[in-house]
């Protein structure tokens, strides 16, 4: 698709609607399927946007399957783990060439106390950005289930948790079925330097996930450039 036709296809979207774009492992047995996006804003330009599943589970920081949640370490957005996975294996695995390049780096703030600005392809929402989304699109933004990918166990040990107790604000209707919903990480650091704010029970934004948590789950964000 050229820009062209790709302005012609996304220029008209509205806040709230979906797209798809790119490919990611979303069946349990790794089948690659369309990731499908939902619109946060459009300027007439370029899209932002949110991806509609939380496509996999990932620490915040840390890698080795024997790295437990009492484990986590002081760190930034800027250095942490994530970051580089979301903007090389993920970026990397999603996205074919011609993709790419309606993909700006887009610069992000509100990352903690002691976080410079970083410019991404690809992060996460911050929590004041979700605070002024959810403004917008209301608390059902917040709200999220795992693809069957997301929800296997994975080799560095981490697990995505699904909500399975009583409180139905803790479910998501899907395709006619309700499904458990999961927490996910958000790119602001926490309450301490080894800590970063997630969206947990009840789309409740909290600010004490230890980094290294190996059942959160991961929601990337970008831009679409099609000017």
């Amino acid at each position: 698709m050229n820009k062209d036709e790709l302005a012609q296809s996304y220029r008209n979207l509205k806040p709230g609607e979906w797209l798809t774009f790119g490919t990611y492992p979303q069946s349990a047995d790794g089948g690659e399927s369309a990731i499908q996006w939902r619109v946060l804003q459009n300027s007439g330009s370029e899209l932002f946007v949110l991806s509609e599943y939380i496509l996999d589970c990932k620490r915040y920081h840390g890698k080795t399957a024997d790295l437990k949640w009492r484990d986590s370490m002081e760190i930034t957005w800027h250095d942490c783990d994530l970051r580089e996975w979301l903007n090389d294996e993920f970026y990397n695995a999603a996205f074919h060439a011609a993709e790419k390049q309606f993909i700006p780096a887009t610069v992000c703030t509100d990352n903690g106390e002691g976080c410079p600005d970083t410019a991404d392809k690809v992060f996460l929402l911050s929590a004041a950005e979700i605070k002024a989304l959810t403004e917008v699109h209301g608390k059902e933004l917040r709200r999220a289930a795992g693809t069957a990918f997301a929800k296997t166990k994975k080799p560095d040990g981490c697990s995505l948790y699904v909500y399975d107790k009583t409180n139905k604000d803790n479910y998501i209707v899907r395709d006619g079925e309700e499904a458990g919903c999961s927490w996910w990480w958000l790119r602001t650091q926490g309450n301490k330097p080894s800590r970063a704010f997630f969206i947990g029970p009840g789309c409740s934004i909290r600010s004490y996930g230890n980094n290294s948590i190996d059942g959160y789950g991961v929601r990337p964000a970008l831009k679409i450039n099609f000017s």
